[in-house]
């Protein structure tokens, strides 16, 4: 009795590992080329660049008058939301999925559908398939937040949301699969574009600069200054936007790499060498370093090297840096006034600029022994690069213009882009959201507007303290 239960148990041991070993050979298969280390790696590159957004609501709020902080928070918070649906339902299959023409993805991506914890081989080899959507839905996040610092301060909460989740379909969809779709044709052209300096910041600059243009200047933008109501909101917003920019960029090698390791080292260095350029330019035109303009030329330096940050030494990226810092300085202090254009929180002159900047200095810079799948730019003999890289900015250029143009005139037929008179003038964060970040300040301003019988002003804060 013993020997049968013990030859029992044998062919049942043997059985069940037969069975077994295709469920096993499967999941080994599967594993092939994952790395742990990689997929880490990206998954936290995801959180960087996601705490991001949250990074710029406060550094736009910061820079708005206080009676418009909280429209400019919920904004960049909103876009969080609206664009993590959308692009699970919609926006990665249009922009990785299948190519059609050359133009733009199909939809058999719809809803993740065959998106899985396997990997791709043509877009990232060593981590999941859903580990690469999840870090790219972060920069499909960021960039129509970064559209919102060109209309700040009256653009109508409505009219916001529709234009969002349009100009995501319409506009960033088909340019993120022209540059990194496999079969996009900028991508097939040999345009280089490491972490998003088309995708992300020239496409948001130059269709913010449309619709600040399209709406017209903020009231009373010649006879009264729009000072910054929080200059530690706005330090603290860049911080935050400095430290998620490794994520930004060092994140898009896909992998623990020496790639990621030279563009983590390339976007500090650009940063700190446009903060120091943008900040001696303004000291020597004005007599006085600013904080504002410190924290301004860092950001110009981030934006600027994004493109190049994966393909550029760091010798590289201190020149890009220094000319981005000074090219972004006069697009905002030169330019903008002589123009007269209201880029409120100045959109087009750091990130459309600085991203142009950094698109063709990728033509420039780029070379093998940084990068051998990047290729060189025309300083390591490669003249052709930069004619690219020019192509590849005047494409999104007009792109964004034409696209953005037609979607604000048809949202304007359904609901009107701007706000009244009387609601610009009591603040956005009253007339569009009904709260107050400041409620001791603008509870005169409040109560005038809800009862119509004064006309609607910003109390000083004097006043109040007086009244109280």
């Amino acid at each position: 009795m013993k020997r049968f239960a013990k030859q029992l148990w044998r062919w049942i041991y043997l059985t069940g590992a037969f069975m077994m070993m295709p469920a096993m050979a499967l999941a080994a298969e599967s594993d092939v080329g994952m790395n742990a280390g990689d997929t880490a790696f990206v998954l936290i590159s995801a959180a960087l660049v996601m705490f991001m957004t949250p990074g710029l609501a406060l550094f736009y709020g910061g820079m708005v008058r206080r009676k418009n902080v909280l429209n400019m928070i919920m904004q960049s918070f909103i876009i969080i939301a609206i664009i993590s649906i959308q692009w699970i339902f919609g926006g990665y299959s249009l922009v990785f999925g299948p190519d059609h023409a050359h133009i733009i993805g199909d939809l058999s991506w719809f809803g993740l559908n065959g998106v899985g914890l396997e990997p791709n081989p043509d877009y990232a080899a060593t981590i999941p398939h859903q580990a690469f959507m999840i870090y790219q839905l972060m920069f499909a996040i960021i960039t129509p937040a970064l559209i919102t610092g060109a209309f700040a301060e009256r653009m109508r909460f409505p009219a916001f949301i529709a234009f969002t989740v349009l100009w995501s379909f319409l506009v960033y969809d088909p340019l993120a699969h022209w540059v990194w779709g496999v079969d996009g044709w900028l991508r097939n052209l040999g345009a280089l574009d490491f972490a998003g300096g088309n995708v992300v910041h020239i496409s948001s600059g130059v269709s913010g600069l449309v619709l600040a243009l399209l709406l017209g200047k903020r009231q009373k933008n010649t006879s009264a200054p729009f000072l910054p109501h929080n200059m530690p909101m706005i330090v603290l917003g860049a911080g935050i936007l400095w430290f998620g920019w490794f994520g930004f960029n060092a994140g898009s090698a896909l992998g623990a790499n020496g790639i990621a390791v030279n563009a983590f080292v390339t976007t500090n260095t650009s940063a700190a060498a446009a903060a120091l350029s943008w900040v001696a330019i303004e000291w020597m035109r004005n007599g006085k370093p600013t904080v504002f303009g410190v924290v301004s030329g860092a950001v110009a330096g981030l934006v600027s090297i994004t493109p190049a940050a994966g393909f550029v030494s760091a010798g590289s990226a201190t020149i890009i840096g220094l000319i981005g810092g000074a090219m972004c300085y006069f697009a905002v202090s030169v330019v903008k006034t002589k123009l007269g254009y209201d880029d409120a929180l100045d959109a087009f002159g750091i990130h459309g600029i600085g991203g142009m900047w950094g698109a063709i200095a990728t033509g420039l810079f780029a070379s093998k022994t940084v990068n051998p799948a990047g290729g060189n730019g025309l300083l390591f003999g490669n003249p052709a690069q930069l004619g690219i890289q020019l192509t590849s900015v005047a494409v999104t250029v007009m792109m964004a213009v034409a696209m953005t143009f037609i979607i604000a005139k048809l949202v304007a037929a359904f609901t009107p882009l701007r706000t009244s008179e009387d609601e610009e003038d009591v603040g956005m964060d009253i007339s569009q959201h009904g709260e107050d970040a400041y409620p001791e300040a603008m509870a005169a301003a409040y109560m005038r507007y809800a009862s119509k019988k004064e006309p609607l002003e910003v109390v000083p804060q004097r006043e109040v303290n007086q009244r109280a």
